[in-house]
């Protein structure tokens, strides 16, 4: 959260905002998202701005959810031209806070749901994280080390999540469906 971190954060809802301007739909992916499937056919068709959660109830529309910026997929049009620059302007109104923090501000903003645009949730048993893993291997799509501080304990329960993963696709498709095999992670990072 050091000053020169914010404005890189910032600097890249600035520089998505111009993607988005130029006509290209989007997936923004941080570098601690290990994809294991292609989550393309999991997106819903309705939304202009999905974004994977910490936490996730169950209502892929609910704003109650708790949205995280390491994975989204963002289709171009106005209404996600529009809150990209809100959202973007929003960090004046909240100095010091992480465009996470924000987005969990604005998202319940009058202004959302007068530009029309549909947020949308993505569930965590497709798209799980050290928060909130996916509770099923033949389900998850992407796994994020997101709520883990540190890069030495990222990548010592990342590399656990590749060997787990290795051990999944090992198993026979019989046993992938009687096992149920589990995650090991996080373990430092829990």
């Amino acid at each position: 959260m050091s000053e020169d971190y914010l404005k890189m954060m910032w600097r890249r809802i600035d520089f998505l905002r111009v993607v988005l301007e130029m006509g290209y739909n989007f997936i923004f992916t941080d570098a601690d998202v290990m994809w294991l499937r292609n989550p393309f056919h999991r997106f819903h068709s309705d939304g202009d701005f999905q974004i994977a959660c910490d936490h996730y109830w169950y209502n892929y529309t609910d704003l109650d959810n708790s949205p995280n910026g390491g994975f989204n997929y963002v289709k171009a049009n106005n209404k996600t031209i529009q809150f990209y620059k809100y959202w973007y302007e929003a960090k004046d109104k909240f100095p010091g806070k992480h465009d996470q923090d924000v987005l969990n501000f604005i998202k319940y903003d009058p202004f959302i749901e007068k530009i029309g645009l549909q947020i949308r949730f993505l569930d965590t048993a497709y798209f799980g994280g050290f928060c909130e893993p996916s509770k099923d291997l033949n389900l998850v799509c992407t796994m994020h080390a997101n709520c883990c501080i540190g890069l030495g304990n990222k990548i010592h329960d990342l590399k656990m999540l590749i060997d787990d993963w290795k051990k999944y696709m090992a198993l026979s498709d019989t046993n992938k469906i009687l096992v149920k095999p589990s995650w090991t992670v996080p373990r430092i990072c829990g």
